[in-house]
C-alpha cells in the first residue's frame, strides 16, 4: 500500500467519527475557561489557534491510538506538540476577526500533514526493521 492511500484511509476514517452531544458540551466547556485565560493575559488572539492545534492533535492521536505501543510515535507527536507552541508562540496572530472556515481550512491542512507524516515515519521505520531482520 502507498503513502497516498495510507492517508487517504486516514481521511476516510475520520470522515467517519461523530462527537456525541456530551463530548461536544464538554469540548466548549473546557475551551471558555482557556479563551478566558488568554484573555486575561493579553493574549486573546492565540486562543483560538491553540485550541485548534490541541484539537487536532488530540484527534489524531484518537485516530492512531493503535501506534501506541510504539516509542517513534511518541516522540514524533511529541515533537508535533513542540512545532505546535512554538508556532503559537512566534507567529504574530492577528487581532482582526478570522471566519470559521479560514480557521478549520487551516485545521484541516495541519490534520493531513501530521497523518502524512506518521505514514512517512511509520513506513521509514519498518523498512528500517525488516532490512535489519534479513
Amino acid at each position: 500500500m502507498s503513502l497516498s492511500t495510507d492517508v487517504k484511509n486516514d481521511i476516510k476514517a475520520a470522515q467517519k467519527i461523530w462527537l456525541p452531544w456530551w463530548a461536544v458540551l464538554t469540548c466548549m466547556a473546557v475551551s471558555l475557561p482557556v479563551i478566558l485565560l488568554f484573555d486575561h493575559f493579553g493574549r486573546p488572539e492565540v486562543a483560538i489557534p491553540t485550541l485548534g492545534s490541541v484539537g487536532v492533535i488530540g484527534f489524531v492521536l484518537y485516530l492512531k491510538w493503535r501506534l501506541k505501543g510504539h516509542a517513534w510515535f511518541w516522540v514524533l507527536m511529541a515533537i508535533i506538540a513542540v512545532l505546535h507552541a512554538l508556532l503559537m508562540w512566534y507567529v504574530p496572530w492577528t487581532k482582526k476577526w478570522i471566519p470559521a472556515l479560514a480557521s478549520a481550512a487551516i485545521a484541516s491542512v495541519d490534520l493531513c500533514a501530521i497523518l502524512w507524516a506518521i505514514s512517512a515515519i511509520g513506513r521509514l521505520i519498518e523498512k528500517q526493521k525488516s532490512g535489519e531482520d534479513s
